[in-house]
């Protein structure tokens, strides 16, 4: 069966080829002055003071976690609570289980998909020391309601921006309300450069023991006067093998770094598509009588098309999905469901506040569509076609 409305496309052109090729004519490909370059452009864009760039999105929020385990004052500590959305990624979570956190899972809002903003607010407890909030499929969270939970708290607010680079909340980007924001490169998201991600902070000291972490835990990599290790010292033989915190290597290529400068200069472009493409998509699906599409926050960057199928349709999800197959429309489960029914939560440490009845609901009735950074008015249509046959 031919494809005919894919899940994702390629965004690279002649400019990242060209890049590529210039890594490869100075034969340099570990990390090095154009990640650097990428890193200084990137954090200019974002708004934040700083940028890592690492392998992943995954390891993006790994670093960022545990950079807060490393901080002078009040670090994070093995049992402490974090809350968490109950629908998101598995790279959420596990860096969470990985450093000894409890979780504390809860539910979605049903429209907007991310933090029920009730359910959130009485989740907090005294014993709450951090919130992971994710910014589901381009859609940002309202962290203006978020924030005036947790102010005079001592509580981090850290975003999984990976699905959501270049949403909008009240003209901040979002990725860049907390303390920490992390990013994705990966093939499918808004830029590529194929395996990648980043974080942003605007705090100096978390800078530095990202650039510490992300590189074996050594002080190479950082300025001679830091907030992790003093003073540097000058003599290059002793200094560049010095360890000075438990880390990892999360390093990125240099070739990422340059397709990444690439990319970033097509970035408003693509967004601007993509929300041209969502324009038409919420014309037909806004209020469809079958179906239930993802509800706007701010200025969603539109990663993808979510949809539910509705209580009272006669059809079910797994005979749309199977029919869409068949007419070559690629579909995904919207990100991983209700995360708490997976067998591998066997291994965490959690509670589920109060129920999850919505990421439930999500989990069995839900579904998305790709939305790209071309033009999609004739696969949108063809889609609506479909569905208006499907229903009829």
């Amino acid at each position: 069966m031919n494809t005919k409305y894919p899940l994702s496309l390629t965004s690279w052109g002649d400019e990242e080829i060209n890049a590529i090729q210039s890594v490869i004519k100075k034969d340099s490909y570990s990390m090095g002055e154009l990640v650097q370059k990428f890193e200084s452009e990137f954090a200019t864009w974002s708004g934040c003071k700083y940028a890592v760039m690492v392998n992943s999105g995954s390891s993006a929020n790994l670093l960022a976690v545990a950079a807060l385990f490393y901080t002078q004052n009040n670090p994070l500590k093995p049992g402490d609570e974090v809350i968490v959305p109950a629908v998101s990624w598995s790279t959420t979570y596990y860096p969470l289980l990985q450093y000894g956190l409890k979780l504390k899972f809860v539910d979605i809002d049903i429209d907007t998909l991310n933090f029920n903003l009730q359910a959130l607010e009485s989740a907090i407890t005294e014993n709450t020391r951090m919130i992971f909030a994710v910014n589901l499929l381009g859609n940002p969270n309202d962290f203006t309601i978020i924030k005036n939970f947790i102010k005079d708290k001592n509580i981090d607010l850290i975003e999984d921006n990976c699905e959501s680079l270049g949403a909008i909340l009240n003209g901040k980007k979002a990725g860049t309300f907390g303390t920490m924001g992390t990013y994705s490169c990966f093939f499918s998201h808004h830029i590529s450069t194929m395996e990648g991600g980043l974080i942003t902070t605007d705090s100096e000291e978390l800078y530095h023991i990202l650039l510490s972490t992300r590189s074996h835990g050594w002080t190479r990599h950082l300025p001679k006067n830091n907030l992790v290790s003093g003073t540097k010292s000058d003599n290059h033989f002793h200094e560049s093998f010095k360890f000075v915190l438990p880390g990892y290597n999360l390093r990125p290529l240099e070739m990422s770094g340059a397709i990444g400068s690439e990319q970033l200069k097509k970035l408003d472009q693509f967004i601007s598509v993509r929300r041209k493409n969502a324009n038409l998509f919420q014309n037909h699906f806004i209020d469809h009588p079958h179906l239930q599409m993802q509800k706007e926050i701010g200025e969603s960057s539109w990663f993808s098309f979510a949809l539910m199928i509705k209580d009272d349709s006669l059809k079910s999800r797994d005979e749309l999905i199977e029919y869409l197959s068949k007419n070559g429309v690629e579909t995904r489960p919207i990100v991983a469901g209700n995360f708490v029914k997976n067998p591998v939560i066997k291994y965490f440490d959690y509670e589920v506040h109060d129920s999850t009845a919505n990421a439930d609901y999500l989990d069995q009735h839900g579904f998305y569509i790709g939305n790209h950074h071309i033009d999609l008015s004739e696969n949108i249509e063809y889609f609506k076609s479909l569905i208006d046959l499907f229903f009829k």
